[in-house]
């Protein structure tokens, strides 16, 4: 059985992003004849606000790595698609309730059809809700959603890493995150892996960075391991004459080698601003301020480091008001 994932390790956040920028490979990875009958013509919406509602109807508090999305089928027919993705690592009691709430309450919000589809990151193969139901003297009310098991795919190392579905990538890493729980060096084996995989696949630049930035998020390390593992794909990246990782990450190790000089300090600050806005919209931009008020680079990095494992943007506000 994998190991539970540490406290430390985001998982919500990662997924989240993954599935606004990635929802058509998902669909395709985990689902594929969903995704046969969708019109990826007419493109999707993320329906962000309104999802805000389903929670405040159903009462649950937020869940990150919900997401209520409108998409349309190739008859025609206009379709709200839920997808929930359980990305906690954990056993939840009450998960096919909580699955019934918000199928109930975005049908009650739009009166559209309602599709409700999870994905269970947790460690237990055993665990596998899929309905939820009641009833009474003849009287029922039910709910069956599909499921996927993240475990299912554990003993699939070599079809992950040859695929050409980003969402393969994703999870391989969160996999890999599960199984390395206490065990940070082979932690760093398989990111350097995955990592470098990445280049052998066919993906655009953009690809690259983003995927790059969302395993980096999964798979967390130790200091010490993380900058080592750092250079080592600068050095990489360098031989292979592909110079893709130039958002966020790299700028913070460009910045360590140019210490104390003035474009060093604009890198960071540039990159601090990109992943504020990334991690928290809006809110993260209002922080920028304080961010350019910071006096030395060292502080910069310090916030840099900070950054990468905030969780919210209080936790955010707080640390600049310190």
């Amino acid at each position: 059985m994998a190991k539970r994932a540490p406290a430390s390790d985001d998982f919500d956040s990662p997924w989240k992003e993954a599935l606004q920028r990635y929802l058509r490979s998902f669909l395709l990875f985990f689902w594929p004849d969903i995704h046969g009958d969708v019109d990826w013509a007419r493109g999707y919406e993320s329906l962000d606000k309104e999802f805000q509602q389903i929670i405040r109807r159903t009462k649950t508090g937020k869940r990150l790595a919900d997401k209520l999305f409108k998409i349309w089928l190739k008859d025609g027919v206009e379709r709200w698609l839920l997808v929930h993705i359980e990305v906690q690592g954990a056993y939840e009691k009450d998960f096919a309730r909580r699955m019934f709430d918000y199928n109930v309450a975005a049908w009650q919000l739009h009166g559209k059809t309602v599709v409700s589809l999870a994905v269970l990151c947790d460690d237990r193969p055993e665990w596998r809700p899929n309905a939820f139901t009641y009833g009474q003297w003849g009287c029922k009310m039910e709910l069956s959603f599909r499921v996927a098991k993240l475990l299912d795919h554990a003993g699939d190392v070599a079809v992950l890493e040859a695929s050409d579905n980003p969402f393969a990538a994703i999870v391989l890493a969160h996999l890999q995150a599960l199984a390395t729980h206490g065990d940070p060096a082979t932690r760093q084996q398989w990111k350097r892996r995955i990592i470098k995989g990445l280049y052998r696949g066919h993906w655009s630049k953009e690809d690259v960075r983003e995927l790059f930035r969302l395993i980096d998020w999964i798979m967390t390390l130790p200091e010490d391991l993380d900058e080592a593992l750092r250079t080592e794909i600068h050095e990489f990246e360098e031989e292979q004459k592909m110079p893709y990782i130039t958002s966020f990450e790299r700028l913070a190790k460009k910045e360590g080698r140019e210490e104390g000089r003035e474009e060093g300090r604009d890198a960071l600050l540039e990159s601090i601003e990109i992943v504020l806005e990334s991690k928290f919209g809006s809110s993260g931009r209002k922080l920028v301020p304080k961010v350019r008020a910071l006096g030395s680079v060292d502080e910069l990095r310090r916030f840099v480091r900070f950054l990468k494992n905030a969780k919210s943007i209080d936790q955010a506000r707080s640390r600049l008001s310190e």
